[in-house]
């Protein structure tokens, strides 16, 4: 699987495999691994994980080292007080990136209806 990596701004706050996703809605998600530098602003994600995050400068970089064009943001889902997972949202990838990039979460989807 390859690894994304996730800015807050310009500090690495950690990675993600982006596993998981919807398709139809542009939507890649998957496991955040959080690492050191996630620590300050960890309480402002978990604080506003239902709420736009704009206000922290979230992105996500591709493999190949270009931005990941999430039209309609990024976002993290920080469960871990109540859960112990933190999940990472990218929302708005257009075709046919979508489907360039997570071929397997398309092919799910398609599985589902055929």
């Amino acid at each position: 699987m390859s690894e994304y990596k996730v800015f807050a701004g310009k500090t690495l706050i950690g990675h993600t495999a982006l596993e998981t996703g919807d398709p139809p809605m542009g939507v890649a998600s998957g496991k955040f691994l959080p690492l050191p530098a996630y620590s300050p602003i960890q309480s402002q994600c978990i604080a506003s994980r239902d709420l736009p995050q704009t206000h922290l400068a979230l992105s996500i970089v591709q493999p190949n080292g270009e931005l990941l064009p999430a039209v309609h943001g990024v976002a993290i889902l920080d469960y871990s007080v109540d859960l112990g997972e933190i999940e990472v949202h990218a929302v708005g990838i257009g075709y046919p990136l979508y489907e360039q990039l997570f071929p397997r979460q398309v092919a799910a989807y398609a599985k589902q209806f055929g």
